[in-house]
């Protein structure tokens, strides 16, 4: 699998221009996108900032991952945008 790793995401405001506005964790295969988290609990923001990355990136799947957990299953969320 094609992953990449701490991938710099532009973002684009008005006229200006930022190369690195956003860092995402994971990508894989230019499909997904994937944000590595340990805490406590999964907040309303994480999903936000998982929603902006799929934005940026043109990409329709994400999985916000959670190792605070004490099974794996629980700490996992799907978002998804333009579906």
């Amino acid at each position: 699998l094609n992953v990449e790793r701490q991938k710099p995401l532009p973002v684009v405001w008005r006229e200006v221009k930022l190369d690195i506005g956003f860092r995402a964790d994971l990508i894989v295969e230019n499909k997904v996108v994937l944000e590595i988290k340990s805490v406590e609990q999964l907040k309303e923001v994480h999903g936000k900032q998982v929603l902006t990355y799929l934005k940026i990136t043109k990409m329709k799947l994400g999985l916000l991952i959670n190792f605070n957990v004490p099974i794996i299953k629980l700490g996992i969320k799907r978002v998804v945008s333009n579906l």
